[in-house]
């Protein structure tokens, strides 16, 4: 491989884009030039000749110098902030602090010490601070500085250094357990064909008879509005909006409102998409179809005085954001779902024919308005619900890592996604040919310079009725791995982030509504993240398999040993559930696939080893009998994890059911029926919720985490 040239180097150290890292097997590995070069492209830096890399570090130099003052400043609760003001010598500069609250304060501004001046474009330039205490309060500030004739506007957010847990959860040696599910797959017989919001509360609701605190739930995140729909919650199309395909159509109260021919057809409606509730695989094409017909009848129903209002608050809340999601939605219904292919002056969102669309096109617009509120409605039901049952936590949500590079927010957040490069992972011990999850990442550069206003309104969006958020892949608040179109997985590279700011941005929502946060971060790990979160009050994810003695003999863990600040489990959505991991149904799929590097027999024979392995410690601590059936082992295993200090333990609704089919297959699309598999029993056929909620082994398994026997 060619070697990097210095100045090549510098500049992308400069964007925060890594030229060298260490693989998950400790080898070192040099990033290529053409990787290099993609990337910065990517984040809008030619650097494709010596002159180009030279104007390029240039203009890195230089740009705060530029500038009055930052575009954003993040500091933490305590902390003196430093923030740079870079006038003319002969200004006089005054500023002016508008805190959140509405109050203001003058602020002095004080000479720079060891900022000497500069010449920038052919003027001397002065660095000046801002003289704030550590007295800020939390919170999303504005500073406005003038110096000369110039003014200029920042946001100044004060995070806390660390969130506190709820605090039945403080308390010394306290656990707290609850379910995990995939929500599509949790079906009752009221359901239309896909688990709904009404069957998460009924789950939640049953789950807090049996002593637990939480329903973990996956990414609810919108989807497209016409068919084909992506299948996967985690490549969602926006992460802000919420699909509706989770609405409980009977409990929209306008329901109320049709006439009797008008619920006939309701009814027939619910029973056509009931069918796909006796198919092997969930059909969220067919039961869209369905559903979105008989909400389409319902939204063009009458709404009382206090409705409409609420509505209306509802939209003016949610802002510019709410109309772009819906406009896009709109849009998808004449000209489809890939926005690259639309008329070129449709594809700025800030457009005038997309403002004429809009206006020409307004009831189809308020319908996605609309579903939208109704799901804010039922979603902040079933929070209420369950929080009433004594949880205290009741939902907790999941932010997945990107969004769909064709979808609404990939249209309307513009340049704060990154262009020609997609998210993924690199090569790991659990997929040894890397992972390329085709989202747009978000660009470090534009964040700033839009004062995270797009990461903030995400994160608060997903914690407004939850009681916790875990973040999927929380690692790439730290960095990401970018891959170049074109390229394989194999050849992507790390590109940072400021995660003072992503995580500081995130605790501080979270303080706000009293919410845990959950950090997933499993995979290749870099030194002191772990640590970091930790000191900061972000759990962590615990899997019982993948915890080992690392600088010991790599056996398993004692549970004495686990970390106390995390949610510990059995499995994870991209693994089988318990009884179809302990049968290695996992190991023959990924080999059917050709996932595997080594020999199947060999694969097979690594992974009885493990489990095995497993399996013997837990007869060793009197959890298990010699000759335990596979069901007896799932309780042990669980059994296992009230032993550790673990806050939080969840338990998947899939191994409530002796479920064994696989629910995601990472490093797969089409090879595999990913995220349409519905929840089902030992012999692989369905159980609806009001079966599960009967069921002795159910209750048994519950138990086994509630009472820690």
């Amino acid at each position: 491989m060619t070697e990097l040239s210095p100045r090549l180097a510098e500049l992308a150290r400069a964007y925060g884009v890594a030229t060298e890292f260490w693989d998950w097997q400790g080898r070192h590995t040099q990033v290529s030039e053409e990787t290099i070069l993609a990337v910065l492209s990517a984040l809008g830096v030619e650097a494709g000749s010596e002159e180009a890399v030279e104007a390029a570090l240039l203009d890195v130099e230089l740009a705060p110098w530029r500038r009055l003052v930052p575009p954003v400043v993040v500091t933490v609760e305590g902390r003196v902030p430093a923030v740079p003001v870079h006038v003319s010598p002969e200004d006089e500069a005054t500023a002016t602090l508008l805190l959140e609250d509405g109050s203001s304060r003058d602020v002095a501004v004080l000479s720079a010490e060891d900022a000497p001046a500069r010449e920038v474009d052919g003027a001397p330039v002065e660095r000046r601070v801002l003289a704030l205490d550590e007295s800020l309060p939390l919170g999303w500030h504005t500073l406005e500085v003038r110096a000369g004739d110039r003014r200029a506007r920042t946001s100044l957010v004060v995070t806390p250094a660390a969130i506190s847990l709820p605090e039945p959860l403080e308390r010394p040696g306290s656990q707290s357990w609850g379910l995990m599910t995939q929500l599509y797959a949790m079906r009752s017989a009221d359901s239309w064909g896909i688990g709904d919001l009404a069957d998460l509360g009924d789950a939640g609701a049953w789950a807090a008879g049996l002593g637990a605190d939480f329903v973990l739930v996956n990414p609810l995140h919108a989807a497209e509005p016409v068919p084909p729909i992506e299948p996967s919650p985690y490549l969602p199309t926006s992460r802000r909006f919420v699909s509706p395909l989770y609405i409980r159509v009977e409990d929209v109260p306008e329901v109320g409102y049709l006439s009797a021919a008008e619920r006939q057809l309701v009814e027939w409606h619910a029973d056509d998409a009931r069918r796909y509730l006796d198919l092997d695989f969930i059909e969220r094409d067919a039961v869209w179809m369905a559903k979105e017909a008989a909400l389409r009848m319902i939204f063009r129903q009458r709404r009382s005085l206090r409705r409409a209002r609420a509505f209306n608050a509802f939209v003016e809340r949610e802002g510019q954001g709410l109309v772009d999601f819906a406009t896009w939605c709109a849009i998808v219904q004449v000209h489809g779902t890939w926005w690259r292919q639309w008329p070129a002056e449709l594809q700025d969102p800030r457009s005038t024919a997309v403002e004429s669309f809009r206006e020409k096109h307004a009831e189809e617009v308020e319908f996605h308005l609309w579903l939208q509120w109704i799901l804010d409605e039922q979603l902040g039901r079933v929070q209420r619900d369950l929080l009433d049952t004594g949880m205290s936590l009741g939902v907790v949500a999941d932010l997945a890592v990107g969004v769909h590079p064709d979808g609404a927010d990939a249209w309307s957040l513009g340049e704060a996604l990154a262009r020609g490069v997609t998210v993924g992972a690199p090569p790991d011990q659990y997929n040894q040919m890397g992972q390329d999850w085709s989202q747009p990442p978000w660009r470090p550069d534009q964040l700033e310079e839009l004062a995270y206003a797009p990461y903030r309104d995400m994160i608060r969006a997903a914690l407004r009725h939850s009681g916790g958020l875990r973040v999927d892949h929380v690692l790439g608040l730290f960095r990401l791995w970018w891959i170049p179109q074109g390229m394989s997985p194999l050849h992507g590279t790390y590109v940072r982030y400021d995660h003072d700011a992503m995580i500081g941005i995130l605790l501080l929502e979270a303080h706000r509504t009293g919410a845990v946060v959950i950090g997933e971060d499993l995979g290749t790990v870099e030194p002191g993240v772990r640590e970091y979160l930790r000191d900061r009050g972000v759990m962590g994810t615990s899997i019982l398999w993948f915890e080992r003695d690392w600088d010991g003999d790599g056996g398993l863990l004692d549970p004495e040993q686990w970390r106390e600040l995390c949610l510990a489990t059995v499995t994870t959505h991209d693994l089988p559930p318990s009884a179809g991991y302990l049968q290695g149904v996992h190991v023959e799929l990924r080999s059917r696939l050709g996932l595997l590097e080594r020999p199947l027999e060999e694969e097979l024979a690594e992974d009885a080893r493990s489990r095995e392995e497993v399996l013997a410690d837990l007869r060793r601590r009197g959890l298990l009998r010699p000759g335990a059936a596979v069901p007896q082992q799932v309780e042990a295993l669980h059994a296992f994890l009230t032993r550790t200090p673990a806050k939080l333990l969840g338990v998947s609704v899939s191994d409530l059911a002796g479920d064994t089919r696989v629910i995601n297959q990472p490093g797969t699309d089409e090879e595999y029926p990913n995220w349409r598999v519905p929840l089902a029993g030992p012999d692989g056929s369905r159980v609806l919720l009001e079966e599960l909620f009967t069921w002795r082994s159910a209750r048994r398994l519950a138990r086994t985490v509630n009472q820690g026997d």
